[in-house]
């Protein structure tokens, strides 16, 4: 599912690209800030589960993506049983130092495109080391989607948590 206040763009992209079968692909206008859609006002986001719940069954696996970055964004707890929060390395590797919500309390946190490290001047090494150091323990990986860097442990840590779900 995808989070946009007024297009079906995110999932329109999905849907070209061929990331899921088209089908299993839902598309949530929020009509106002996708951020408010996934924390405060969840009530379009949960139709939406609802309703694809139906067609995958009781051991599908429905991820909610929230739009757009923002250090604040955090889902309730009504909505999701995890979080994974992503960074962009491309913002500065001043990102994780401050901190926020989703930095500091998400499941996982995933820095994205290590790769542009050097072409934005950001430091990687010290990213992950300031993620950590706010995360209390709590899991942080590298990763550069677009080679396949990172997907795998992303991949890993989503199934071990899938087998805890359903213990």
């Amino acid at each position: 599912m995808t989070n946009d206040i007024y297009t079906t763009e995110d999932a329109d992209t999905l849907r070209r690209l061929g990331v899921l079968d088209a089908k299993l692909i839902r598309a949530v206008r929020t009509g106002c800030c996708p951020h408010t859609a996934i924390r405060d006002d969840i009530g379009a986001n949960l139709d939406a589960v609802d309703e694809l719940g139906q067609d995958i069954g009781q051991e599908g696996v429905i991820l909610i993506e929230s739009g757009g970055d923002n250090l604040t964004a955090t889902f309730s707890y009504g909505l999701i049983d995890r979080q994974i929060f992503v960074l962009d390395v491309a913002g500065g590797d001043k990102v994780a130092r401050k901190g926020g919500p989703g930095v500091t309390r998400s499941d996982l946190l995933v820095v994205n495109k290590v790769d542009l490290a050097p072409m934005v001047g950001a430091d990687v090494d010290r990213m992950l080391a300031d993620a950590a150091e706010v995360r209390d323990g709590r899991p942080v990986i590298p990763t550069t989607v677009r080679s396949g860097e990172g997907v795998d442990e992303v991949v890993r840590w989503m199934m071990a948590e899938l087998v805890l779900a359903r213990l």
